[in-house]
């Protein structure tokens, strides 16, 4: 024998090969090798997957522009409308729009601050004894974004108000550097309509991995005012005045850009009847106060016209009137069914324009 040959060489140069006569059993019988991998069972858990490719999602957001091209270019219609009445318009219906925005945003984050709480916190920073600060100032920060200044695409961080501290940990991951990502995905974007990037930034939102540090208010926001980037007159494309049902969309972008498309346009149509009530409640009133004499009855008039609700010591700090002349014209108007009071109570009292 020599050194290094086998005594078996059938049995071990091929496995295969069966014991009777050299020939090959059948493969239902080799039961101690592995099944083909379709063969495994079904029932197991899924194992992780990779995040779809940014070129991936862009796709899919083309794809749904593309099918919703009519609705899109409808709900475009509407915003533009809106966008031409506001450049038109006096400068405070901007703030009101934002005011009625932001407390509708508030719902649908789960803070719910109503607009009379909102008013007051903008106007004199006064808070009742169970509301929560925070929330407030979040809701203030909202009306603030909503009614000016530069967009998000400009400086994500600083239109969030958010900066990496300086005693993080060594593995945190920078939020700046989150932000740029989201930034560069919009970029890529860029051929897209405002609208559909407004709705695809706010459904990648989580998954650029801002949601970890901000809230769905902010991405909310945010989305606003890119949908307007292109306006000249409103600085926010409404989402939630009226219904937050676009917020709440799920499944492929073709249906988010839809449920998106609905709420906008309901959106902008309830805030168009809004400024059309607001005008001809303008001309009433102006009509009526014509006897008035000084400049407190207009400046009251200007004030009912930029803010939904209105207090005695907000009117006061607005027009910068004495206190008994604001009582007294709001007195008048009230009895002459100009304005409406909404509390009910004998302090505290506020009002609103009677539209």
């Amino acid at each position: 024998m020599k050194l290094g040959t086998s005594a078996f060489p059938d049995e071990l140069d091929d496995p295969l090969a069966g014991v009777e006569g050299g020939q090959r059993t059948s493969e239902d019988d080799l039961w101690f090798l592995p099944g083909p991998m379709e063969a495994g069972p079904d029932d197991l858990p899924p194992g992780p997957r990779a995040e779809p490719r940014e070129t991936a999602v862009l796709d899919g957001w083309r794809k749904a522009e593309a099918g919703h091209a009519a609705r899109l270019a409808r709900v475009a219609g509407r915003l533009g409308a809106l966008d031409d009445r506001l450049r038109r318009g006096p400068k405070g219906w901007r703030q009101r729009l934002a005011l009625i925005e932001a407390a509708d945003l508030s719902w649908f984050a789960g803070d719910r601050v109503g607009p009379d709480r909102l008013a007051l916190w903008i106007a004199l920073r006064l808070s009742g004894v169970q509301d929560d600060t925070g929330t407030l100032a979040r809701a203030g920060w909202a009306v603030r974004r909503l009614s000016g200044g530069p967009g998000p695409e400009v400086d994500l961080s600083a239109f969030l108000d958010r900066r990496d501290p300086e005693n993080r940990e060594h593995q945190a991951e920078l939020f700046a550097d989150r932000a740029g990502g989201w930034l560069d995905l919009m970029a890529q974007a860029a051929e897209l309509h405002p609208i559909t990037r407004s709705c695809m930034g706010f459904h990648l939102w989580g998954l650029a991995g801002l949601g970890e540090y901000g809230d769905r208010m902010e991405a909310a926001v945010t989305a606003a005012r890119v949908a307007a980037s292109e306006a000249r007159g409103a600085v926010f494309a409404p989402v939630a005045m009226g219904g937050a049902g676009g917020l709440r969309a799920g499944g492929p972008p073709a249906d988010r850009l839809a449920c998106w498309l609905n709420g906008m346009e309901t959106a902008c149509l309830t805030a168009m009847r809004h400024l059309d009530e607001v005008e001809a409640w303008l001309a009433r009133a102006e009509k009526a106060m014509s006897p008035l004499s000084g400049k407190t009855p207009r400046a009251l008039r200007i004030v009912l016209t930029e803010w939904p609700l209105v207090s005695a010591p907000m009117a006061e700090t607005l027009t910068g009137a004495s206190r008994a002349a604001v009582q007294r014209n709001l007195a008048w108007m009230e009895a002459r069914g100009l304005i409406r009071e909404v509390t009910g109570q004998g302090r505290y009292r506020m009002w609103r324009a009677a539209t």
